[in-house]
């Protein structure tokens, strides 16, 4: 692996280790001071991480508690607390069976308790028992309809949040009259509190109208029963709870930037809200690699070039892959024939899409790869199959589970020419 490629990799690994969830909740509980009789839910796939460091830092009061994460993502038991896995982004069985369980655990509270609810992204699928009249095939019909379609995490949630029980505000209300003390590991852009993890323990913004605005939108097939349950409005306020965001892709990009910085590059974040289609983005960060290659504007080499969001794929095809891999192998083209250049995007989280691995590195010899083994750029897009192309091309990047979640992480690197 050549410098800039081992370079781009020790930079994400380290700005990861800021986020990561031992460390922002104990500092948050030191800072809170947690007392009296506690109950911990944890719930994302962050969950076990969060709860882990929760039951070490909390040593008086902690009566109960539970984890809710996704399958692979518990490493072994935690004192007091029940441990459950479910599937994501679409929720099942054992999403329900866990949530039943968190709620009963809630649901005879006094006030003299609080609740520490501990909460990162995948919660929206891990997190799910539905409302009256509607099952989990219900759900997980339209989920399927909302993530093809292309539809952002914000009308994705607006829909999920009035077709379940705990969302939009319903699991704090369930937990009343204890007291919810909520702190998230952001995966949502602008870190709107409501639209993470659908917003189990946030009054929503959202309103009814919205979600039959997304409907008529993307033209969603949806049962009439179904369109009854989005009519019906959320929770608009809440006294029970007190709610911090303790980690985001904001703070990974910052901390990127720092560690680029004392390591000689010239850097700057882009953006923390890039939410455009993911090929098109990889176009673009490719084009301004080739301006600062030619013209060093906006940055002279060697620099960093730091960018995180969330973007969306556009399912034409029944490929593999996953929106960071999607935008690192569209970049490759735009890379062909520069020197000392790299291209990492990821999934902080480690698991991008549905497949094993965190998402792809890409520098200017990648294309004259792709072509020599065949791999057409176009076709295999439209096939939205970049994990199989990449993997091929030796520009897969798997980490495993991170234990956090705050969007995704991208980095262009220039070495000197």
């Amino acid at each position: 692996m050549n410098k800039v490629r081992t370079d781009v990799m020790l930079i994400a690994e380290k700005a990861l280790e800021s986020v990561l969830p031992e460390t922002a909740v104990r500092k948050a509980l030191q800072r809170l001071n947690i007392s009296g009789r506690v109950v911990v839910v944890a719930v994302g796939k962050a969950a076990w991480k969060m709860a882990h460091a929760a039951r070490e830092q909390i040593k008086k009061g902690f009566e109960k508690g539970i984890v809710i994460t996704k399958y692979g993502h518990c490493f072994g038991e935690i004192e007091g607390m029940e441990l459950f896995e479910a599937s994501h982004p679409i929720p099942d069985e054992n999403s329900v069976i866990a949530t039943q369980r968190a709620l009963d655990i809630v649901g005879n509270l006094t006030p003299d308790y609080t609740v520490l609810f501990l909460l990162s992204g995948g919660g929206s699928a891990l997190f799910e028992k539905p409302a009256e009249g509607i099952s989990l095939d219900d759900i997980a019909c339209i989920t399927a309809q909302l993530l093809n379609c292309g539809a952002d995490i914000t009308e994705i949630n607006t829909i999920r949040k009035r077709l379940s029980c705990v969302k939009g505000g319903r699991f704090a209300l369930a937990s009343a009259p204890a007291r919810v003390v909520s702190l998230v590991l952001s995966d949502v852009l602008g870190d709107r509190l409501d639209s993470i993890a659908s917003g189990p323990a946030c009054a929503d913004t959202t309103t009814s109208e919205e979600a039959v605005q997304i409907v008529e939108k993307y033209g969603l097939k949806v049962e009439p029963f179904v369109m009854k349950s989005l009519r019906v409005e959320t929770p608009k306020s809440l006294t029970n709870v007190t709610s911090e965001i303790i980690g985001s892709v904001a703070t990974v990009c910052d901390n990127a930037l720092k560690i680029a910085r004392s390591m000689g590059y010239e850097s700057k974040v882009l953006t923390t809200t890039l939410d455009c289609e993911a090929r098109e983005a990889g176009r673009f960060i490719a084009s301004i690699a080739r301006e600062i290659s030619s013209y060093e504007r906006p940055l002279k080499r060697p620099c960093a070039l730091i960018f995180g969001g969330e973007t969306v794929v556009r399912i034409t095809g029944c490929g593999k892959g996953g929106r960071s891999q999607e935008l690192a192998f569209a970049a490759s083209k735009g890379l062909q024939g520069l020197k000392n250049v790299a291209l990492l995007s990821i999934g902080t989280d480690g698991t991008d899409g549905p497949t094993d691995a965190a998402g792809g590195l890409v520098d200017g010899t990648s294309y004259e790869r792709m072509v020599e083994l065949g791999i057409d750029l176009y076709s295999t897009l439209m096939m939205n199959d970049s994990y199989n192309a990449l993997d091929k091309m030796g520009d897969l990047v798997k980490t495993g589970p991170t234990g956090t979640n705050v969007n995704d992480l991208g980095i262009l690197l220039m070495g000197e020419r």
